[in-house]
């Protein structure tokens, strides 16, 4: 795979110490643990098996992790202090990638309280477990969602992203501007990455196109809001992963351009960045019903509705920082990546 093969690691003292991997009972942190492990890399991961959607999901992944020898599991809560001190005290990782937090958009609107315990108090304890045993570089999930109220297409990380429309993306903001301060007052590389629309194999019970899958094998209507306008840089996770893992091993130095009078948000004079991270080529979501639809050989029912409350019609990523850092493209077309979904889904469910 020619990415891969263009991925350099980084030699020196980090690279002899763990990778802690938070989250690797998700989605993305089980992919990216997998991918670590392959590349020969010692990993332990944190997950808490929380019941936002279904553990057994997340057990199975979890299985594919620890009959690995270079894995180790350590089951805990971002929110528990002393925890997640005495993870880093014992497991003093070289380098951290910070994936777990609470998900999804619309659950804030019953649960806003376990977005700030985990995605901000959780936070706050990953950065004080880097400062405490000097972590060569904090890599942590950001989201397209904190642009907000933008609507200049595509998004560029030196856009404004002052007026987030959701708690989540909210928490997801304030993740970035911790994150600047620590770097600012301690010297801690970090960096931000803003994922759009991830999708693809062993992916989350609550984003469309699981949702979409099982409805139409079920013979049950889908809902479509906006009535199937929306745009979206949908992002398959191979290519997610290959962008983190590129990340990790180019730890941020502080930018000497950089000018407190004219301020660029996605870098400083610390060492931090922010990176969008995604496929540049948006697609609308009728589009992606009807590539699922030939997938599955079966169409789709549709419910047609208004957009939601905290929903926005289009985001589309700009990938050009990324790309020139690390030579980054992403590379699987939205109709090979839903093939493969569903190709994982028949399998896993046995349908």
């Amino acid at each position: 795979m020619a990415q891969r093969e263009a991925s350099h690691p980084v030699r020196g003292a980090a690279e002899d110490r763990p990778v802690l991997v938070t989250g690797t009972a998700g989605f993305i942190g089980s992919h990216v643990a997998r991918r670590l492990l392959d590349d020969g890399r010692q990993v332990v991961g944190l997950d808490n098996l929380n019941d936002y959607y279904d553990v057994n999901l997340k057990k199975a992944r979890l299985k594919r992790l620890e009959s690995r020898d270079a894995y180790q599991h350590v089951h805990a809560d971002l929110a528990d202090r002393d925890a997640m001190a005495a993870l880093f005290e014992r497991v003093r990782p070289g380098r951290v990638i910070h994936l777990a937090a609470q998900a999804g958009v619309r659950y804030a609107a019953t649960n806003p309280h376990v977005y700030v315990s985990s995605n901000v108090t959780g936070f706050l304890h990953v950065l004080e477990g880097c400062r405490q045993h000097a972590v060569e570089h904090l890599v942590f999930a950001s989201t397209s969602s904190v642009y907000g109220a933008n609507t200049r297409m595509p998004f560029v990380e030196t856009q404004s992203s002052e007026h987030p429309l959701t708690l989540y993306a909210a928490s997801k903001k304030a993740n970035e501007m911790m994150a600047h301060s620590y770097a600012h007052l301690y010297g801690i590389p970090s960096t931000g990455l803003r994922f759009f629309t991830v999708y693809g194999p062993w992916g989350r019970p609550d984003m469309a196109l699981f949702l979409f899958t099982r409805a139409m094998l079920a013979g049950e209507p889908i809902q479509v809001f906006n009535h199937g306008r929306h745009k979206r840089s949908f992002t398959y996770i191979d290519d997610i992963v290959e962008g983190i893992v590129r990340v990790m091993n180019i730890p941020p130095k502080g930018d000497p351009e950089w000018r407190g009078d004219r301020p660029n948000p996605a870098s400083s004079n610390a060492p931090y960045r922010l990176f969008n991270i995604g496929n540049e080529q948006p697609v609308e979501l009728l589009e992606y019903i009807r590539v699922l639809e030939t997938c599955l050989e079966r169409k789709a029912e549709m419910e047609m509705l208004p957009l939601q409350a905290g929903d926005v019609p289009e985001s589309a990523a700009n990938v050009g920082a990324l790309r020139d850092a690390t030579g980054y493209v992403p590379s699987v077309p939205v109709a090979e990546g839903i093939k493969r979904f569903v190709a994982w889904y028949r399998e896993y469910y046995q349908c």
